[in-house]
């Protein structure tokens, strides 16, 4: 059965109803972990919010590790800001930390999203003549091809009136829609910010971290301790190819698709989190310096033994025996050959 959802078509069917009940079910028992792992979310939102402004900086371009973010970030008060990948990074930290605090006080409206963007773009002195405003260009979604040409896939809305429109338009649905599933709505409201493409740039970033927003908003916080834009990054090509199969679709498009393709993202992140959080439960039941080489490894991934050695000063014989242990207990995995052996958390 089809359903129009905004100005699109979705299909409602039971995959769709048990993808939302599957997540809503980990939500109800939320409440459970939250208190019985006190401190060590903290430690876990530390390593997502890495792994976050890492993956959406860069699906946009950046070339930064995350080993390199974390680096940036824990000097970010006397960093010089110069290039533009440590720019968009620092850019979406900051955004990506004040939703996060203050979730609850940032209002969907337009101007509550341009402040977002200019605090996004606050440090790219390229984008300082359209920080914080809807964009003054057309900025058409193209396709590149491996034989170096490239095409118009869909035509975003026209800068001036009729992006002011489309967003009015779009944000007072937002607001004003009780009958929806906040995850359907969520979702929606950022795949329709994507077609719309409101600003002259970092409307990609934006729309993930306007994902966070709406997930925080509508009760679901576990997502501040995993991922979403990871999971995004890893499965790029579908994330791009979706969205421009429905917007090829324009207008009127069905989105079930994409819908798919955002819940089941969220199962993905959702699972993570549960791996995550069982895997600090058996941490926690280490001795004091077994723990020390599993979180060293777990804030340092990919990291050598030689460094392990250096950096906790644990003898190296003690180190490797603590490494097979926490192989074989499925706590760590280790990786490559000879001299390039590394080590990461399951």
């Amino acid at each position: 059965m089809k359903e129009k959802v905004y100005n699109f078509d979705l299909l409602l069917n039971w995959r769709l109803f048990n993808t939302i009940s599957q997540i809503d079910r980990f939500d109800a028992s939320w409440a459970s972990f939250e208190k019985k792992e006190g401190e060590n979310l903290q430690y876990l939102k530390t390593i997502a919010t890495i792994q976050s402004v890492g993956a959406s900086t860069r699906i946009e371009g950046s070339k930064m590790s995350d080993v390199e973010v974390e680096e940036l970030m824990s000097n970010i008060g006397i960093a010089k800001i110069v290039d533009r990948d440590a720019q968009e990074v620092v850019g979406y930290f900051n955004v990506l930390d004040l939703i996060t605090e203050v979730f609850e006080d940032i209002d969907i409206t337009i101007n509550g999203i341009k402040n977002l963007h200019n605090v996004l773009l606050k440090h790219s002195e390229k984008d300082e003549w359209h920080k914080g405003d809807f964009k003054q260009h057309s900025n058409a979604v193209q396709a590149n091809f491996p034989d170096g040409t490239n095409r118009i896939i869909f035509m975003t809305t026209e800068p001036g009136f009729a992006t002011d429109d489309a967003m009015r338009a779009l944000v007072n649905w937002y607001n004003q829609e009780k009958n929806v599933h906040p995850l359907v709505k969520g979702a929606t409201f950022v795949y329709e910010f994507l077609s719309i493409h409101p600003f002259q740039d970092g409307n990609g970033r934006l729309s993930r971290l306007l994902t966070t927003l709406f997930l925080l908003k509508s009760g679901y916080t576990w997502i501040q301790y995993v991922s979403f834009e990871h999971e995004i990054e890893r499965n790029k090509k579908d994330y791009y190819r979706v969205l421009r199969s429905c917007q090829a679709q324009r207008p009127n498009e069905d989105i079930t698709e994409w819908i798919d393709f955002f819940l089941g993202s969220l199962i993905n992140v959702q699972y993570k989190l549960q791996q995550k959080l069982q895997s600090t439960e058996q941490a926690n039941e280490l001795s004091p310096k077994d723990k020390s080489v599993f979180v060293y490894i777990n804030e340092h991934p990919k990291c050598q033994s030689k460094e392990i050695t250096e950096a906790l000063g644990i003898s190296k014989a003690t180190v490797k025996r603590i490494l097979a242990e926490l192989v074989l207990k499925k706590l760590i995995e280790q990786h490559g050959k000879g001299a390039g052996v590394y080590y990461v958390v399951v």
